[in-house]
């Protein structure tokens, strides 16, 4: 079976082409996509060539992860199901996650249609509901994630680092959840996009300790959630934590993330280590997007058509504009 995936050949290399697929399997549903939303941080790692999978760094002297059809995350229509799906049919709209696809260093893939699915990674979208919305959802769901993880108490000060797309969605949780938030960032254009209730500061004109304090006003953290891999922010931020408070660590570190816990014990700082994705808070972020407090949609810079997706690559990579969310339409 033949598919088009865009597909990392090797470092900086990217180009849009036909690929093999499996035949599906009596599990499986194919999804004819229709929108795919870029992970800027994650695909840009692998892009680089910095990680194995997931959240594994590339060590020296590994095999090197190419070629690779990057991303997990699209919408699209289902074209058909195996013999033992029963909770999906022929025109569903849907959110999928991983696909089949042959000859990849990873046989599961992203950007890639028709895309054979397991009936375990596909969600069906509620009624009329917009595909662009909804194609980011793993990545929201990790900004969810990171939100849902500390015990919130309305009037609680939470600092998000990161002004990216999982700060954003980190930012809008905590704000559901009734607490006040900063988000720490290096981008103006990005902070002027936060949702209405948020608090941002750029960290490049106002240095982070100085931005924190005046957030706070006297008030202790009782959250800090590290969403870009900077320890050394978050080690300036710890005397300003109150007892009990929560360290949310949600950044990539590649190999430089060791930490001394130590520093965490005095004042009986809980460490939460989100990665993943689970069904259930799938359908939670789902549930946010659809209610309107997850935001997505706001996010979106930058559309392109898959075949041009060398070029939304090298936005991405070589910082040509301003850009936050990229879509792919197939």
């Amino acid at each position: 079976m033949k598919g088009k995936a865009v597909v990392f050949d090797d470092r900086l290399k990217v180009q849009v082409r036909e690929v093999e697929l499996p035949e599906p399997g009596p599990q499986d549903v194919v999804i004819d996509v229709k929108v795919s939303w870029i992970s800027n941080g994650t695909e840009s790692s692998f892009l680089r060539g910095e990680r194995l999978g997931g959240d594994t760094p590339y060590v020296t002297g590994a095999a090197w992860p190419f070629p690779i059809v990057a991303g997990y995350q699209k919408t699209g229509r289902v074209r058909s199901v195996g013999a033992e799906v029963t909770d999906f049919s022929p025109g569903d709209h849907v959110f999928a996650t991983l696909s089949k696809v042959n000859g990849m260093f990873d046989p599961m893939a992203g950007h890639v249609s028709p895309a054979i699915t397991p009936a375990d990674q596909v969600w069906k979208l509620p009624e009329g509901a917009d595909g662009t919305a909804f194609s980011g959802t793993v990545l929201a769901q990790v900004g969810y994630n990171c939100g849902m993880r500390p015990a919130v108490s309305p009037g609680n000060c939470a600092i998000v680092l990161g002004d990216g797309m999982v700060g954003h969605w980190t930012a809008q949780t905590l704000l559901h959840r009734q607490a006040d938030v900063l988000v720490a960032g290096k981008h103006d254009y990005r902070l002027q996009m936060l949702a209405s209730g948020l608090k941002g500061k750029n960290i490049t004109v106002s240095p982070l300790r100085t931005a924190a304090t005046e957030f706070l006003k006297g008030r202790g953290v009782a959250i800090i959630v590290d969403t870009v891999g900077d320890l050394g922010a978050v080690d300036e931020l710890l005397p300003l934590l109150e007892r009990n408070s929560y360290f949310v660590s949600a950044g990539f570190y590649g190999r430089a993330g060791s930490f001394d816990i130590q520093k965490l014990r005095n004042q009986e700082i809980t460490l939460q280590a989100p990665s993943g994705w689970t069904r259930g808070r799938i359908n939670e972020t789902i549930a946010g997007i659809h209610d309107g407090w997850l935001n997505t949609q706001s996010l979106v810079t930058h559309r392109f058509p898959v075949d041009q997706a060398a070029d939304a690559w090298r936005l991405i990579a070589d910082r040509t504009e301003p850009h936050l969310g990229v879509v792919l339409d197939w």
